[in-house]
């Protein structure tokens, strides 16, 4: 018996400390072959395809288990003894080492016969090879392959105590929250935690499962969980372990099957009222900001964290949103539309602050019945910037479009919510009042109430405020969600502008003129209506179609209709609608008859293939890409990388078959980057049209009017707001010394489109003014004299210089202060560079009574 026992512990010890024997020549062999193998494929040793690996393909997989696992115990003691040799400069102790962990990676990877003492003897090799905290040694793999092992070697047996053990050491194993691997760490002590409850509990079906990323919105959602009866609580249990294996873009069938019959067991009621709780909770979230410590050798680096959600939690709430697919009411749609607009605002440093849960958010969106889903995509589509996204949401769009039979255009059209208004109002009866919200203008609508009398009340019946608190929240929602829609939609038809698209008559009326909402969005739109024999120009005001000369005009008359373009239009016939819009005190909701038109110059007949009229700008790179974004533009920042020199900005216009180019380059000045390697500046270059089917260079003269004078409208915009010229305190504050003269020349030089523009407002402007007295234009400059001084403000720009000397004179607009020109009628809304120039206009007509001491240390000076 005694000898039995030392022939044991004999055996354990050869088997912890196992030495090369039997087959020590062959393995070593076999590795260095396997090594020589690798060097005639690459020259690294980091990734090994084995399957170009003849020594593995003829040899070491078809061995038999029993000489695999001898050969796994042989690989470990190679690289036990690389504790302080990988750092060596031997090549061939580098080839080595890398050779072996690779070799235990695949093996690990087949499903071997593993006895309690091999297992033993392995997680022992690991845990000391992670000691040595070198990746390329121990891996982020080997804990999860061991557990793969042990998986397989007790599903359906008695889990011994040492194994426990092991796996209950792995779990309480110290994971660093900012680890590369933190995410995959965890996911691995939660499929343990299942096995260990399930081999330890035979008799019990539900494991408590949680959302485990350490993040606010942890506890928030547990809470929630555990506030459940025993018998939902573990359907919760169970719905969240589904939701924690989400991965990928897209759920499978299986998936959302398993899902189902859990929450129709669960009752959808429920789960809507869970669910919509920890999505408003995410909607509210903020980020937090930690600060890391990480050591290279002797050095210490600090840098910031900024984080919104746990990469594992928001794994486990993308499951939850595809789940949420059996859900599709308007409240659970709209609140997944805002959950979407959340997920892809960005943050510095990072981008969009969780890329994943948004673009789950847009699958939802996109697999919904009806076309409310569609709605908020029509929404997300001019809101969101990246590049990516805005990809994936048209391509949604467009695969709506094609179930249905019709173009992307019309889906939006046919999904824009009208909200029952009637008369542009929406009236909720409550008791003896009437609440009744009233669309005002772009974005803007009241609420009164009204009493049984017919007379106005100016507040909330405070009757109401106590038995109606939850239907006035509602209404207040839907009030804003109104206002935001018209905001949507002017955006929308102004992109439309873009196009020649015409519709019928009858296709009008039906989607547009007898729209609750976009019926008030068009009001005030200039239309081209259209038949075989004739066309005319008609603005829709007030329900009413009226021509130029106030004449009204029956649409009847006419077959087909579209947005009318300026640039389709004489000189005369564009000045007449302007003049019509002043006179007539019309306010446009987005700029029609006075939108900057762009057409081609000699100089650009001449070049033939590209425009160089918006080259050699500098602009503020930060601003100028989201600009772009905003403007449908695919653009990306440069950056010090390889790579982050130059950039080719593009817009596709699918109904010219287009794509547009626009030409970056950085300005790579000393020190003139972001702590993450972002240039400040970059610099433009040409403008190319290109035939999005052929690939083929279009010569200019062959671009479609509308086309060319779109693209130039948007990147004169580009230059004319991100252009360090526009910044009054850039030369001051240093600039870049080389590129002074730019600044000067473009704070002071020739007016842009743009800038022409609004010289005509000015003019026609200015004499309605009470400081028109002392007020006047001159080419470039709105002239103000004032008491102590006479000011140039230059009508681009919006500088100043003052005379006599032309001395510059700084004045950064508040922007929280309102300006003068809120309560002065324009023909269109949105030029901040008009209300900047009236502003310092008023200021400085008044120079006696400027109280601000920086601005009146430079006029006295």
């Amino acid at each position: 018996m005694g000898k039995i026992k030392v022939m044991g512990l004999i055996d354990a010890i050869n088997n912890i400390f196992w030495k090369e024997q039997k087959y020590e020549s062959e393995y070593k062999n076999i590795l260095q072959q396997s090594i020589n193998e690798q060097s005639l494929i690459a020259n690294y040793y980091y990734s090994i395809s084995f399957s170009q690996i003849p020594t593995y393909v003829n040899n070491v997989k078809n061995w038999e288990v029993y000489k695999k696992i001898e050969f796994m115990k042989f690989l470990c003691q190679i690289l036990r003894k690389t504790k302080n040799s990988f750092h060596d400069s031997n090549d061939k102790k580098k080839q080595k080492i890398l050779m072996a962990s690779q070799y235990l990676k695949v093996l690990f990877k087949s499903k071997l016969e593993l006895s309690e003492s091999d297992l033993s003897f392995f997680y022992k090799a690991i845990r000391e090879l992670k000691s040595f905290n070198n990746y390329y040694v121990a891996g982020d793999w080997q804990y999860s392959y061991f557990f793969n092992q042990v998986e397989f070697n007790y599903l359906n047996k008695e889990l011994p105590d040492s194994m426990i053990t092991v796996l209950k050491e792995i779990i309480e194993t110290k994971k660093n929250i900012n680890s590369y691997n933190y995410k995959s760490e965890i996911k691995l002590d939660e499929k343990i935690k299942s096995f260990l409850f399930h081999s330890t509990n035979p008799g019990e079906k539900t494991l408590p499962t949680y959302f485990v990323g350490e993040d606010g919105f942890k506890d928030f959602a547990n809470n929630l969980i555990e506030q459940q009866n025993e018998t939902k609580r573990n359907l919760w249990y169970k719905l969240t372990a589904i939701a924690q294996k989400a991965s990928g873009g897209k759920p499978s069938i299986k998936y959302l099957n398993e899902a189902r019959i859990i929450i129709d067991a669960l009752g959808k009621e429920n789960f809507k009222d869970i669910t919509h709780s920890w999505f408003n909770y995410i909607i509210n979230l903020k980020e937090s900001i930690t600060t890391a410590i990480e050591r290279y050798e002797s050095q210490e680096y600090s840098y910031q964290i900024i984080e919104f959600l746990s990469s594992i939690n928001s794994d486990a709430i993308k499951g939850y949103i595809w789940m949420t697919t059996c859900i599709d009411d308007k409240d659970t749609i709209q609140l997944i539309g805002k959950l979407a607009e959340r997920c892809f605002r960005k943050i510095p440093q990072k981008g969009s602050v969780a890329t994943s849960l948004g673009n789950s958010c847009l699958f939802y969106l996109s697999s919904v019945k009806g076309l409310d889903g569609i709605a908020q995509l029509s929404k997300l589509k001019l809101k969101v910037k990246q590049n990516s996204t805005l990809t994936l949401i048209e391509k949604y769009i467009d695969e709506a479009a094609k179930k249905m039979d019709i173009s992307s255009v019309e889906i939006e059209d046919l999904a824009v919510d009208d909200f029952n208004l009637k008369e542009f109002k929406l009236i909720y009866p409550l008791e003896d009042y009437k609440c009744v919200i009233e669309l005002t203008g772009i974005g803007k609508s009241s609420m009164k109430w009204i009493k049984k009398d017919g007379l106005e009340q100016k507040t909330v019946p405070q009757i109401l405020k106590t038995k109606y608190s939850d239907k006035l929240k509602k209404i207040k929602e839907q009030q804003k969600q109104i206002d935001q829609a018209t905001s949507i939609q002017k955006e929308r038809l102004d992109r439309i502008l873009r196009s020649e698209r015409k519709i019928s008559i009858e296709y009008f009326k039906e989607k547009y003129l007898n729209h609750g909402l976009l019926s008030f969005v068009i009001n005030k739109i200039i239309f081209n209506l259209s038949n075989v024999n004739e066309s005319i120009l008609a603005i829709y005001y007030n329900k009413k179609w009226i021509d130029l000369n106030y004449n009204e005009v029956n649409i009847e008359n006419f077959s087909n209709i579209n947005f009318w373009h300026p640039a389709t239009s004489s000189t005369n016939i564009v000045r007449e609608w302007r003049q019509f819009l002043l006179d007539a005190q019309i306010q446009q909701p987005f700029k029609q008859a006075y939108r900057e038109i762009y057409l081609l110059t000699e100089a650009e007949i001449n070049t033939k293939t590209y425009s160089n009229r918006m080259a050699s700008h500098i602009l503020k790179q930060h601003q100028y890409v989201t600009l772009a974004k905003g403007r449908n533009w695919k653009a990306k920042l440069l950056g010090a990388w390889d790579g982050g020199e130059h950039d080719t900005a593009e817009l596709y216009l699918s109904e010219y078959n287009l794509k547009v180019e626009y030409w970056i380059n950085a300005l790579n000045a000393e020190d003139q980057y972001t702590s993450s390697g972002i240039w400040n500046y970059v610099t433009t270059d040409q403008i190319r049209f290109i035939n999005s089917e052929t690939n083929e260079l279009l010569d200019l003269i062959n671009v479609p009017i509308i086309a060319f004078s779109e693209v130039m409208r948007d990147v004169d915009l580009f230059v004319g707001v991100a252009s360090v010229g526009n910044d009054p305190t850039w030369s001051d504050s240093g600039g870049l010394i080389t590129y002074r003269d730019y600044w000067q020349t473009y704070s002071f030089g020739d007016l842009s489109e743009i800038a022409k523009n609004r010289k005509e407002i000015l003019e026609k402007l200015i004499p309605r003014l009470k400081i028109a007295s002392v007020i006047k234009i001159d080419e470039k400059f709105v002239v103000v004299t004032g008491k102590l001084r006479t000011y140039k403000i230059h009508i681009g720009s919006t500088n100043i210089l003052m005379e006599p000397n032309d001395q510059y004179l700084c004045i950064v607009p508040d922007k929280n202060l309102k300006t003068h020109s809120e309560n002065i009628f324009l023909p269109f809304e949105g030029d901040n560079g008009l209300s900047i120039i009236i502003s310092k206009a008023f200021l400085l007509a008044n120079d006696e009574i400027i109280t601000d001491s920086t601005i009146l240390s430079q006029i006295k000076r």
